[in-house]
């Protein structure tokens, strides 16, 4: 049997499953956490592809990885969770390892493409996909291209600025939207809130969660409801931004913090209409939750096979 082998890559975990190439459904999933004493991270994904393919033929295989990369030199520029990779060859050392042609892309780019492929973006040649967690992550399909840019660093709408001079962002820059709308940020609101004596039912809690601060704002807490409202602020007047630079047909929230649903969207609908130069950008606008869940990144590591190989056989056929 021919088989795609596709790999997600994060900080804690690395997630590897293999696809059959005529169906593109799974046949095999297995899962590591990337660190483990004696044994760098490429070691262990070199060995999980290995457990996996075991006696299928590899047509191919991807690789969705954390961090600023270069898809088409394969190499990973950063990856501040992933000890060691900076500069690193990824591409080349699966090449040395694998007699199968090897494809790298960047995990939020390739959850966009996975949810233009396989979920909610489905029949969209304009898209936006951000994914809202502890960080945000990115990724847009114009034109149903993927937005790559010069050296596949486009794309990063996260750290677009919306307040200069604001909180400090996990890159160090400061006022990304990232630093304001993340879960991240609003963990930060409630704790700043909470050191100026400010009262709140999440006091009570020896460690607060995002869940925690989403049930207190559903029940009604002043502060954890502002700290929504303040987050979805500022993602509406982000939001305004990218349509305006990119005008897609449909843009797609994922991640933890959207399942906080009307908590979040609320004030984002209406700070997106205030900031919007036309209400022409909302004109069959669709914007809609993720589908693909844990899976979006395999998924979208097999959609860049999937892309990619049949691209490659149109050049052949000219």
């Amino acid at each position: 049997m021919d088989i795609y082998i596709v790999s997600d890559v994060g900080g804690t975990q690395i997630r590897v499953a293999a696809f059959e190439v005529s169906t593109l459904n799974r046949i095999s999933l297995k899962k590591i956490p990337t660190q483990f004493k004696g044994q760098l991270p490429v070691e262990r994904l070199i060995q999980l592809i290995h457990d996996i393919k075991k006696d299928f033929s590899v047509r191919a295989i991807a690789v969705a990885a954390p961090g600023f990369l270069d898809p088409d030199l394969g190499i990973v520029y950063e990856a501040p969770n992933i000890p060691g990779w900076d500069d690193y060859p990824l591409k080349k050392i699966l090449e040395d390892e694998f007699n199968a042609p090897i494809f790298i892309g960047n995990d939020a780019n390739l959850a966009a493409l996975a949810e233009w492929k396989f979920g909610a973006g489905i029949g969209h040649k304009n898209l936006l996909y951000l994914t809202i967690s502890t960080g945000i992550g990115s990724g847009a399909i114009i034109n149903n291209q993927l937005l790559l840019g010069n050296k596949g660093l486009a794309g990063e709408f996260g750290h677009v600025t919306v307040l200069p001079d604001g909180p400090m962002c996990g890159c160090g820059k400061r006022g990304h939207i990232e630093a304001l709308a993340s879960g991240t940020a609003i963990m930060n609101y409630i704790h700043e809130q909470i050191t100026a004596g400010r009262r709140t039912t999440l006091t009570k809690l020896a460690k607060i969660t995002g869940k925690d601060i989403s049930l207190a704002a559903q029940n009604g807490d002043e502060i954890a409801l502002e700290a929504y409202h303040r987050a979805g602020k500022f993602l509406g007047i982000a939001l305004a931004n990218f349509l305006h630079m990119l005008n897609p047909s449909i843009v797609i929230l994922g991640g933890g913090v959207s399942t906080s649903g009307e908590l979040l969207f609320a004030p984002m609908r209406i700070s997106l209409e205030e900031s919007l130069i036309s209400p022409a950008y909302l004109e069959g606008l669709t914007i809609t939750t993720a589908q693909l869940g844990d899976d979006v990144g395999l998924k979208g590591a097999l959609a860049l096979l999937v892309t990619k190989l049949s691209t490659d056989q149109q050049v052949l056929a000219l």
